[in-house]
């Protein structure tokens, strides 16, 4: 388990939120101007819990649990990353923020990305990581081999669910190991990560996200085939998607800015708070594209 002190912490105020059709749990902290976290899996808002933080010092961090996940609506459809953008879209209309600064990882990556494609007007930058775009030109190094292995387990309409109900802590453990190369994360966050995931409605919803990915890489391709990514960008790579995110953004994206954290595992936010916020925080605070 890490050794490191926690970050300062802030008040953390949980809302439920109609936004397209569903009820999202958000958890929101600070003031300032809005900055948006979104996690992957298998994670909840409390992936952030080691930045929000020293975030919410200069922020309005808002940090949801994405559809289906955690404490938002277990929805029978909508997990591709054009519905979640909307989702997003709709929490920001809530709140009364009409731009938004927005942090990404993982699942939360390509319902980033589109949503600054389709509204430039809404996302003032974008800092996104440890995530592929569909299949957009740049990650065949990473895919060499042929993409991670749960990717196929997970797309497999009823399998994994079936498979793993009774095992879902045993299952998540191991992601939340690989993710910070065995030094694991904090107790109270590892038994939130593991409740929320623990059913076949929480797994399957989790799995619709993979089984969602070729509309999702569609709904990318065609973003950008007719629309470059003006928002100024920041791609973070570390175990085991290192600089293929960059590589990916590099050709379609005005202002891009990559950095790959050493020695740091998957799960960023959780493995390597520090480092992450030593990249970010400068990032966010520039006003002129990077």
């Amino acid at each position: 388990m890490p050794h490191t002190p926690p970050l300062q912490t802030a008040p953390v105020e949980l809302r439920q939120i109609e936004t397209n059709g569903i009820r999202a749990n958000v958890a929101i902290a600070g003031s300032g101007p809005a900055v948006v976290l979104l996690h992957g899996f298998p994670h909840t808002w409390r992936l952030w819990s080691e930045i929000s933080g020293p975030l919410s010092t200069r922020y309005r961090v808002i940090a949801p649990d994405l559809r289906g996940f955690g404490g938002t609506s277990r929805a029978p459809d909508g997990y591709d990353a054009a519905t979640l953008a909307a989702d997003i879209a709709g929490i920001l209309d809530a709140l009364g923020e009409p731009t938004a600064a927005v942090v990404a990882i993982d699942a939360g990556t390509p319902v980033a990305v589109l949503l600054a494609l389709r509204h430039p007007d809404r996302v003032r930058r974008l800092v996104v990581m440890e995530a592929l775009l569909g299949a957009l030109p740049g990650a065949e190094d990473f895919l060499a081999a042929g993409p991670p292995w749960w990717f196929g387990f997970h797309a497999v309409p009823g399998l994994a669910e079936t498979v793993l109900l009774g095992h879902e802590a045993r299952y998540i453990e191991w992601f939340l190991t690989t993710g910070t190369r065995g030094r694991g994360v904090r107790a109270d966050i590892h038994d939130a990560f593991i409740d929320a995931y623990t059913g076949v409605d929480a797994l399957r919803c989790a799995f619709f996200y993979y089984r969602a990915l070729p509309t999702s890489a569609h709904q990318i391709a065609h973003a950008v085939a007719s629309n470059r990514l003006t928002t100024p960008t920041l791609a973070i790579g570390a175990h085991p998607v290192g600089d293929a995110l960059e590589r990916q953004l590099r050709p379609i994206t005005d202002h891009l800015v990559g950095q790959v954290i050493p020695h740091c595992g998957h799960i960023i936010p959780l493995d390597r708070p520090y480092e992450l916020l030593d990249v970010m925080m400068p990032f966010l605070a520039a006003e002129q594209p990077a």
